[in-house]
């Protein structure tokens, strides 16, 4: 007899082995028609997967997370399966699933066009009518690649040979179509109806440049039709909210050829950098930091000691001087290091805490960039703490408040928490290990935040908390970060004299809470359409005059707000008002303050709100005193 123990605790009996299938048919005809695939002892297998021994088995359909990876899968098949139906030649390489959808490369004789994108994505939705079974089979790897050299598919050929020569491969069919695959796959192609195919492009043969240049079709693909309609109108809402866009259309920035991956900010663009670095210089005084600056080139004897020459060198910008080899910085950890040391250090002086808007280099690959999202040439808002065993409960504590406040006032309240715990590899005593694991616990647990763990996602150092917010459309991004680390201050020798006077090694909490500064302004022009609250916007307000005749009390209107400290652009020129509301309307200002003779002769403005509102006329004290008071409350 074979023992089934079901998610609910609740177990059957079956005289013999039987299929995944069998146990959701046992259940009820529903599920066993919802079934995509199943959990066996925690493993996701196909329906068809033979359960011989007593196990725990789940049924995974649409509404799981492992289910809609089996339908994303599925696709990418069934994707494959149309370009071959479509265009024999092509060959196919690999094709995985990826954040919210996937890709296929394919091998082919031209570029696919537009309108072949529209029929390979017609003749998938035909196949998947057609709800062919999809078939698992396994072949001795030998077998496996003559197979594929037989039919023409020397890619797939390839990708067997380097497999080892004792071991098996699993082949999955459906209809004419058979492809190399580890699986699982749903049962048949019907389960496979709400996907759309989205671009293409290049991609070396196994990320080689070396190799010949591919062509990558992605997709997407979903368990409903609502989801599938909510993703794509997602996406049209990115594109119109594109920070490279918005950047060139309101003169924020630009990305030039002569520096790939560093960014030119344009007057309107570096009033937000320091909108932004002013506010976070602010909350490190706020909570305790000290802010310091090291400098850009480090000795490579440095980076060997910390261990990221040996693991980061494909990464680092390097340079030589007096047959010296130096690096510029990618992380700014070292240096903070090296800060500490200055002095001797008491057990007094901890916790102790640095911050610094440290400039960093990369060597990222050039198709990674993008805009000021992924640059080579960053700064962070970087700062470590140096405190004792006994004191990272309350830092993380005090850390995670100090983020939660920061996002509020740039427009972020949701946050997803993530800690991620020990690696198999990892250094120091499990004693700390529990201790610093709880500490991360902890600290979410007082600040009332559900988190997730992420069982072996830590640094080989220590664990860490990770910040992902979401943004206005539904994206995440994960800027915040605390880090505990065992490791550096010993490789490098901080210390600090104990109460007992003997010398004892600090705890490095390595803490970010923007990251990137030019990645986090992305983020936020996203995240406002390039609509900046008041508090941050490039120019706060416009005045324009109707006439000549309002030209000299416009200007003292200027002074009066430039004086009050306020970003402000004159606008005299000869053009219709209209016109001149529309432009600046355009540029999405908070404010456009608009000077008749009216409004001089009563010693007042009208004022116009972004999104076409007419608050009516003002005073020149009382437009100051509501602008205050939206600049102060973040609004």
């Amino acid at each position: 007899m074979i023992h089934i123990t079901l998610p609910d605790g609740s177990q059957r009996e079956f005289p013999g082995p039987l299929t995944v299938g069998d146990v959701a048919a046992s259940i009820g005809a529903g599920l066993a028609k919802a079934a995509l695939g199943g959990k066996v002892d925690g493993r996701v297998v196909d329906t068809s997967f033979t359960i011989e021994r007593d196990s725990q088995v789940a049924i995974v359909t649409a509404k799981d997370p492992e289910g809609l990876d089996l339908i994303r899968h599925s696709t990418a098949h069934l994707l494959a399966y149309a370009v071959k139906e479509l265009f024999p030649d092509a060959q196919v390489t690999i094709g995985p699933v990826i954040e919210n959808g996937f890709y296929y490369d394919f091998s082919y004789k031209r570029p696919f066009t537009p309108e072949d994108l529209q029929a390979i994505e017609k003749r998938m939705t035909e196949l998947a009518a057609k709800d062919e079974k999809v078939e698992r089979r396994v072949l001795p790897r030998d077998e496996a690649v003559a197979h594929f050299k037989s039919i023409g598919e020397h890619y797939k050929a390839e990708i067997i040979a380097s497999i080892p020569a004792n071991e098996d491969v699993s082949l999955y069919r459906e209809g004419g179509f058979e492809d190399l695959c580890r699986g699982p796959h749903v049962p048949s192609t019907g389960k496979l109806k709400f996907f759309k195919l989205m671009k293409v492009a290049g991609a070396y043969w196994r990320g080689d440049h070396r190799n010949e240049m591919l062509q990558r079709v992605y997709g997407t693909a979903w368990a409903t039709k609502d989801e599938l309609q909510g993703y794509l109108t997602m996406l049209e809402e990115a594109e119109k909210r594109d920070h490279r866009k918005l950047g060139r259309e309101l003169d924020l920035f630009h990305i030039d050829e002569h520096s790939p991956g560093t960014v030119f900010w344009h007057p309107k663009g570096w009033a937000i950098w320091q909108g932004v670095e002013q506010y976070m210089r602010n909350a490190y005084r706020q909570n305790g930091y000290q802010e310091v600056k090291g400098p850009q080139l480090l000795d490579q004897g440095l980076w060997e000691k910390t261990g990221h020459w040996q693991k980061y060198r494909e990464n680092m910008f390097t340079t030589e001087s007096e047959k010296r080899d130096y690096a510029l910085k990618p992380m700014n950890c070292p240096g903070h290091i090296l800060i500490y040391k200055q002095g001797i250090k008491s057990y007094r002086d901890l916790p102790l805490r640095y911050g610094e808007f440290g400039q960093c280099h990369r060597n990222e690959p050039t198709g990674g960039l993008h805009g000021i999202m992924r640059v080579r040439g960053f700064t962070q808002d970087d700062g470590h703490i140096f405190c004792t065993e006994d004191q990272i409960l309350d830092e993380c504590v005090a850390f995670t408040a100090q983020l939660q406040a920061v996002y509020a006032d740039f427009g972020f309240t949701d946050i997803i928490y993530k800690i991620a715990t020990r690696p198999e590899a990892r250094i120091g005593s499990d004693e700390i290990w529990d201790k610093a694991e709880n500490a991360c616990e902890e600290a979410l647990k007082r600040a009332g935040c559900d988190y997730i763990i992420s069982p072996g996602d830590g640094a080989f150092y220590g664990p860490k908390i990770e910040y992902t917010l979401k943004d206005a459309i539904g994206r995440q991004w994960q800027c915040g970060t605390i880090q505990i680390d065992f490791s550096m201050p010993e490789r490098l020798g901080a210390e600090y004299v104990a109460e007992d006077g003997a010398r004892h090694l600090p705890v490095m909490l390595h803490r970010a809470v923007v990251g990137s500064l030019e990645r986090f302004i992305g983020i936020l022009i996203e995240q406002h359409a390039g609509a900046l609250p008041v508090w941050l916007a490039p120019v706060q307000v416009a005045v324009l005059n109707i006439t000549d005749a309002q030209a000299e009390y416009c200007r003292e209107i200027v002074k009066t707000l430039r004086n009050q400290g306020l970003r402000v652009d004159l606008d005299l020129r000869n053009e219709k008002i209209t016109y001149k509301i529309r432009e600046h309307s355009l540029q999405k200002l908070p404010y456009i303050l608009v000077v008749g003779d009216k409004e001089k002769a009563a010693g007042a403005v009208a004022v116009r709100a972004r999104g076409n509102q007419d608050l009516g006329v003002m005073s020149i004290d009382a437009f100051v005193q509501h602008i205050a008071q939206a600049i102060t409350s973040k609004s």
